[in-house]
């Protein structure tokens, strides 16, 4: 029975571990009429860009742009975002496939999805898209790099290293103490 329920306990940080590395969720905001960045990176340090296909979706599931192997592809693009999205492709190679919206309108608030295979990571973005005199000036790339740079990485491994120290650290003194009872139980009197 022990056994089992330490199967379960670390069944559950392994899933805890893995939701941690595959979806990622951001907020942005935007401005009528100006652009912004809409972030997304992958977490793998040996991603190969001819076996890499990034998929850039709205809301309503349309197609913002396609990065098929390292080439952008606009061929199935939704009209309403002809000539309004920017790509980077400087920066694929370091696993950074974030996309530049401009011209924003009210109807681009909400949510953005970027999927990236074979990996199976997604990031979701929500766009909030706010009225206003001026736009704030536009992100730097090392703003963005220092986001997704290996103290986020490092900051997921400690979560992962907690979860596990809070989670087996229990069963390792229920299984103790089990273990003590059964003793004294089956000690002669």
């Amino acid at each position: 029975m022990i056994i089992g329920f330490c199967f379960i306990i670390v069944f559950a940080v392994l899933i805890n571990k893995v939701s941690l590395q595959l979806t990622v969720e951001v907020t942005v905001e935007g401005f009528i009429g100006g652009s912004v960045l809409l972030p997304c990176s992958s977490t793998q340090h040996d991603l190969k860009l001819q076996d890499t296909d990034v998929f850039w979706r709205n809301k309503d599931k349309e197609n913002i742009c396609d990065l098929i192997k390292g080439t952008e592809s606009l061929e199935s693009q939704d009209p309403r975002y002809k000539n309004r999205v920017q790509t980077f492709p400087d920066e694929y190679k370091r696993g950074n496939f974030s996309i530049k919206l401009s011209d924003l309108t009210h109807a681009d608030a909400g949510e953005f999805n970027c999927f990236i295979t074979p990996s199976d990571e997604q990031e979701t973005v929500q766009l909030i898209i706010k009225s206003g005199p001026t736009p704030p000036p536009p992100p730097t790339e090392s703003t963005d790099q220092e986001n997704h740079g290996p103290e986020t990485q490092i900051l997921d491994w400690w979560k992962i290293l907690l979860i596990c120290v809070f989670t087996l650290l229990p069963v390792f003194g229920l299984s103790y103490f089990i273990f003590q009872q059964r003793k004294r139980t089956q000690a002669p009197i």
